[in-house]
């Protein structure tokens, strides 16, 4: 299993990780390595770790990845996560309910549940 990561910067500094392929233990390390290597790197930057075409998550893959995120957001990193499939939202679970809540809680403050009352049952959306 191999995994791919694509690293995409903003204007405004905020880096964006796609991660592709599969997280095991042989792909997880070296990305561990590489992603604390990114945040020292830029330690002002918001990291957010892209889960979308992630297709495969082992066990020891995301004890691993779980660990990272804990250590690097205890160094005062900021790491997010973007688009978790369901299933490894369970895997998560699985591993340790406190380590998922530390790192799902992040998006307490998000506003996007409430664009839908904000624009979505408008009638209009333009004038003529």
């Amino acid at each position: 299993m191999s995994m791919k990561a694509v690293v995409h910067t903003n204007s405004n500094g905020d880096i964006t990780v796609h991660m592709q392929g599969g997280l095991d233990y042989n792909t997880g390390v070296p990305f561990r390595e590489e992603l604390e290597m990114l945040t020292k790197e830029n330690p002002t930057s918001t990291i957010t770790l892209d889960m979308d075409s992630l297709d495969f998550v082992g066990s020891s893959g995301i004890g691993l990845f779980v660990e990272t995120i804990i250590s690097l957001n205890k160094l005062k990193a900021q790491i997010r996560l973007a688009n978790v499939k369901t299933e490894f939202l369970r895997v998560f679970k699985l591993y340790d309910f406190d380590a998922l809540s530390s790192l799902i809680q992040q998006f307490d403050d998000d506003d996007t549940e409430k664009l839908n009352i904000k624009f979505g049952n408008r009638r209009k959306t333009f004038q003529n």
